[in-house]
């Protein structure tokens, strides 16, 4: 899921790997506005965590060299916390 950030390249997956290993695909959009308040509320209130997606906390002047960590996949980044 990536709400919000379309990475580019998405018209060239390797589907004989995809098909070869069984797997299955799914898309559509994500109604952001719809659920961002709710989400946030349970978030707040500890009744969701999503801290094991985040992998990179940094200060907010690292954000534009985070981003290309992020687009390039390098480092294992999944999500960046930025601080200002």
């Amino acid at each position: 899921s990536v709400p919000g950030v379309y990475i580019g390249f998405t018209d060239k997956i390797p589907f004989g790997a995809f098909m070869n290993k069984g797997l299955t695909m799914k898309t559509g959009q994500t109604h952001m506005k719809r659920y961002t308040q709710k989400l946030l509320a349970k978030i707040d209130s500890g009744e969701i965590d999503p801290s094991f997606v985040i992998t990179h906390k940094r200060p907010l002047e690292e954000g534009p060299e985070l981003y290309k960590t992020f687009r390039d996949k390098e480092d294992g980044c999944i999500k960046v916390v930025l601080k200002p």
